[in-house]
C-alpha cells in the first residue's frame, strides 16, 4: 500500500487490470517473444541494411557498372527478406500485447495518430521496393527516377523504427504518460535516439555477414554476374561492413547503457549484456584475422563467427527483456494491488445493489441506510468499515467523534492533516448538502 501512496502522490498513472489467467505460463510468452522477436528484427535488419546498401551501390553505380549489378542483386533480397519480416512479427506483437496489455496500449494510444501511421508508411515502402526491384531494366535509362525510388523507401524503413522506439520506450516509464503529448514529446525521451543508433549498426552488420554468405554459396553464379568484380571482393566488403560496423556499436553501447534510466538496472542485467560482449569479441577478431590473412582462406570460420555473433543476439535480445521486467516490476505490483481493491469494491457494490433489490419493497429508508448510500458514492473508495484502506476505518471515525456530530460534519468538509503516514484528504463541502452531511454523520456514528 505504501508503494500505490507514493504513486498516487507522484502522479503516476496506476490503472486496473482485467484479471484474466494466461492460457500458458508467462516464462512461455517470454521464451516465445524473446525467440521470436531475435528472428523477426534479423530478417528486419536485412531488410533495412539491404536498402541502404542498394542504394549506396546503386549511386556509385552511376559511375561504375559492376556496383550498379551489385545493387540489383542486393534489391533481389529486399522484398524476400522484407516478406519473412513481415510473417515472423506476429508472434512478438502477440506476446508483448498478452504479457504488457496495458503498458504497449497506452504507449500506443500516447503516440496515437503516429502509431497507426506505420500501417500506411510499411504499405508505401514495400510497394515501392516492388516498384524498384520490377523496373530495373524499364528505368535503366532514367537511373534518377529509379534511385529516387529506392531513396525513398529507404528514408521510410529508416523512419519506421523511431515509431516502434519510441512506442516500446514509452511503455516502460508509466510515470512519464501524464505528461507526455504525443509522438514528439516521447520521442525525447532518454535512450530512443542511442537505441535507434545502435540499431542501425546492427542492421549494417547483420547486412555485411548476408552478403558475405549470399556471395559465397557454391551454386551461386557469380561468375556470370559479374564482370570485375571477383567473389573475394564482395566477401571483403561484407566482412569489412559487419565488423566496422560492429566496432561502432562497441562504441554506442555504453552510451546506450548510460541512458537507461536506473529503474531497470540489475546484476541479471549486467551479466547478460558482458555475456554479449564476451561471444562477440572472438567472433570479431576472427573476422579481422580473415580480412588481414590469405585470400583463399577468408571463408574460413566463418559459421563460427554467425554463432558466436548469434549468440551475443541472443545475449542482447535477453538483456531487453530483462530489463524491461525490472523497469515494471514495481508498478506491475502496484497495478496488482490496484486490481484486487477495485475487485473488493466490486463485490461490495454488488452486495449493496442485492441488498437493495431485496429491500425494495419495504419501507422508505432510515437516514442511516440514506447515509450508507452517500458514504458508498463518496467515500468507500478510501474507507472501509473495520481496515485501513487509503484512510482509517469508519469504526475509528465513529470512536474519535463519537457524540460529536458538529465536529464529524465540520471534518468532513473541510479536512485538515494529522496524520503523517496518510494521505491528505480531500474536502467535500462544495460536494455534499446539509441533508446529505446529516445522513452521512448518522451512517458513520451509528
Amino acid at each position: 500500500m505504501i508503494h500505490l501512496y507514493i504513486a498516487l502522490q507522484n502522479n503516476v498513472p496506476v490503472p486496473k487490470d482485467i484479471p484474466l489467467p494466461l492460457p500458458m505460463p508467462e516464462w512461455f510468452f517470454v521464451v516465445v517473444l524473446v525467440l521470436s522477436f531475435l528472428l523477426h528484427i534479423l530478417f528486419v535488419n536485412l531488410m533495412l541494411g539491404g536498402s541502404i546498401l542498394a542504394l549506396i551501390a546503386q549511386i556509385k553505380g552511376l559511375k561504375n557498372k559492376e556496383y550498379d549489378i551489385l545493387a540489383h542483386e542486393i534489391a533481389k533480397t529486399i522484398t524476400v527478406n522484407k516478406s519473412i519480416a513481415v510473417v515472423l512479427g506476429i508472434a512478438p506483437l502477440l506476446s508483448i500485447n498478452v504479457l504488457y496489455t496495458i503498458y504497449f496500449y497506452s504507449a500506443n494510444a500516447l503516440t496515437g495518430l503516429m502509431w497507426i501511421a506505420v500501417i500506411p508508411l510499411v504499405t508505401v515502402a514495400f510497394l515501392l521496393t516492388y516498384l524498384h526491384k520490377y523496373t530495373w531494366e524499364t528505368l535503366e535509362n532514367h537511373k534518377a527516377v529509379h534511385i529516387s525510388i529506392l531513396a525513398l523507401a529507404t528514408v521510410i524503413f529508416l523512419f519506421i523504427p523511431f515509431i516502434f522506439l519510441t512506442n516500446i520506450n514509452l511503455m516502460l516509464f508509466p510515470e512519464k504518460w501524464a505528461v507526455v503529448k504525443g509522438f514528439v514529446d516521447a520521442l525525447f525521451l532518454p535512450n530512443v535516439f542511442p537505441r535507434y543508433l545502435h540499431f542501425i549498426l546492427a542492421s549494417l552488420a547483420v547486412t555485411g555477414l548476408f552478403i558475405f554468405w549470399y556471395n559465397s554459396r557454391k551454386n551461386y553464379p557469380f561468375e556470370e554476374i559479374y564482370q570485375k568484380f571477383t567473389r573475394y571482393d564482395i566477401q571483403k566488403k561484407g566482412y569489412s561492413l559487419a565488423l566496422t560496423a560492429s566496432i561502432c556499436q562497441f562504441m554506442i553501447g555504453p552510451l546506450v547503457l548510460l541512458t537507461l534510466p536506473s529503474k531497470g538496472m540489475g546484476w541479471n542485467l549486467i551479466l547478460i549484456i558482458f555475456s554479449g560482449v564476451a561471444f562477440a569479441v572472438p567472433a570479431m577478431w576472427m573476422m579481422w584475422k580473415r580480412l588481414t590473412g590469405e585470400n583463399e582462406n577468408i571463408e574460413k570460420d566463418f559459421y563460427k563467427i554467425a554463432m558466436l555473433l548469434g549468440v551475443t543476439v541472443l545475449c542482447m535480445g535477453s538483456g531487453r527483456q530483462i530489463y524491461r521486467a525490472n523497469s515494471l516490476e514495481k508498478h506491475r505490483e502496484l497495478v496488482q494491488i490496484k486490481t484486487e481493491e477495485f475487485q473488493i469494491l466490486k463485490k461490495e457494490a454488488i452486495a449493496k445493489m442485492k441488498a437493495a433489490e431485496a429491500g425494495a419493497a419495504s419501507e422508505d429508508m432510515t437516514e442511516a441506510e440514506k447515509g450508507q448510500k452517500v458514504f458508498g458514492q463518496y467515500c468507500a473508495s478510501c474507507h472501509k468499515i473495520d481496515e485501513k484502506l487509503v484512510g482509517p476505518p469508519v469504526l475509528e471515525m465513529a470512536k474519535i467523534y463519537k457524540g460529536n456530530i458538529g465536529d464529524l460534519q465540520k471534518w468532513i468538509k473541510n479536512p485538515g492533516k494529522k496524520r503523517p503516514d496518510y494521505p491528505q484528504m480531500p474536502g467535500f463541502e462544495s460536494q455534499l448538502d446539509q441533508k446529505q452531511l446529516d445522513q452521512l454523520a448518522e451512517y458513520i456514528l451509528n
